[in-house]
């Protein structure tokens, strides 16, 4: 039987620049972390897709963690059952080994690219090297800005918002969500923080079916920015922490302090901001809304109508312009590329990967 596959995020493009999740790639008790280094274009998503590709369909669960500035790539493969991952050690996403020879190791595909060739266009790949990641400078200063007015935008929500019923509503969840739920106060429940959405050079993209997948019953939060939906999944996240239970804590791609989705695996229980990019078709899911807007004071909306429409004008203008810095550092990074691919040895890649994969193999057969 094949293996489920999940999916998402381990570092994104936000108003902090470059943000990284990727020490949650695996836990520090891996068995093996392969380090994969190299440059553009030199097949290091190839080589972890088609291994962990390959472990699905030996009937073993696989995580593909992707990238935020390609979301067809990716940036790592974990197989959570061998806890063995594979992932991309490059910039921004450096990964060096913590454990080397005892659990890190490094895999260098640099090894197999024809130097010589790539010397002959070094002044072209020196220009666009150091355009793409201005543009990336560019965008991170679209998103600086857009989460400036988001902060005011919210803070007209803020204003009108009465939070006592909100109180009230968390402490019925609660009691509705862990009343059944075994605690265990020998531990504290780790939280694993991801993204499960992404600002991509394609807009934003979610993953939240894959995340979904073992997930029942679905917690629909609907309001407006500043209407306290991020703290309620704190607090629930708190809250099973508290009671030995796990957590699964995926952060807005704007704003990484805050969350916009929260996964119980124990519980089968999941939380959603209702926020554009994160809709998603809830069908197959027990679904409870909760709608935060209800208790907005609709007179003092009115008043800052004018101030909050001039909000959303602006938010939209600067991350719209985030992404199209995003998709232009892309389009500079997929030319990078057309300089490396003619100058790699692919078929001796292909073996080091089958090499690779059968010591991924054994790793399975000695913990049977």
């Amino acid at each position: 039987m094949k293996g489920k596959l999940r999916e998402f995020f381990p570092g994104g493009n936000t108003s902090l620049g470059f943000y990284s999740f990727y020490d949650f790639i695996i836990d520090p008790d891996a068995t093996r972390v392969f380090c994969i280094k190299g440059g553009p274009g030199v097949g290091k998503s190839t080589f972890m897709k088609v291994i962990g590709k390959e472990m699905l369909n030996r009937g073993y669960d696989v995580e593909f963690h992707h990238c935020s500035s390609d979301a067809s790539s990716i940036d790592g493969v974990v197989i959570p059952a061998l806890k063995i991952a594979l992932v991309d050690g490059t910039t921004p996403h450096i990964v060096d080994p913590k454990y080397p020879g005892v659990v890190d190791e490094i895999i260098h595909l640099g090894d197999y690219w024809n130097e010589e060739g790539l010397r002959v266009h070094k002044d072209e790949i020196l220009i666009l090297t150091k355009r793409y990641k201005r543009m990336f400078t560019i965008a991170y200063s679209s998103l600086k800005e857009a989460k400036v007015i988001h902060d005011e935008w919210e803070s007209y929500i803020t204003e009108a918002m009465d939070f006592a019923p909100i109180n009230k509503i968390t402490r019925y969840v609660l009691k509705e969500v862990f009343s059944a739920a075994e605690p265990d106060f020998t531990r504290t429940g780790k939280a694993r923080h991801l993204f499960g959405s992404a600002i991509t050079p394609e807009g934003p993209v979610n993953l939240l079916e894959s995340i979904l997948i073992d997930v029942d019953n679905v917690y629909v939060l609907k309001g407006e920015p500043g209407t306290g939906k991020s703290t309620f999944m704190e607090k629930m996240s708190d809250n099973a922490k508290q009671m030995g239970l796990d957590v699964e804590n995926y952060h807005c791609p704007l704003d990484p302090t805050k969350l916009d989705f929260l996964v119980i695996p124990a519980l089968k229980v999941a939380f959603l901001n209702d926020t554009e990019p994160l809709r998603i078709d809830l069908m197959d899911f027990n679904t409870t809304e909760i709608d935060f807007d209800q208790f907005l004071d609709q007179e003092t909306l009115d008043y800052y109508e004018n101030e909050i429409q001039s909000c959303k004008e602006r938010f939209w203008a600067a991350y719209n312009r985030g992404i199209f810095y995003i998709s232009e550092a892309k389009r500079l990074h997929d030319e990078l590329e057309e300089y490396y691919i003619p100058n790699m040895d692919f078929e001796a890649i292909n073996d080091k990967r089958i090499f690779i994969l059968e010591r991924i193999l054994k790793y399975a057969k000695e913990s049977e």
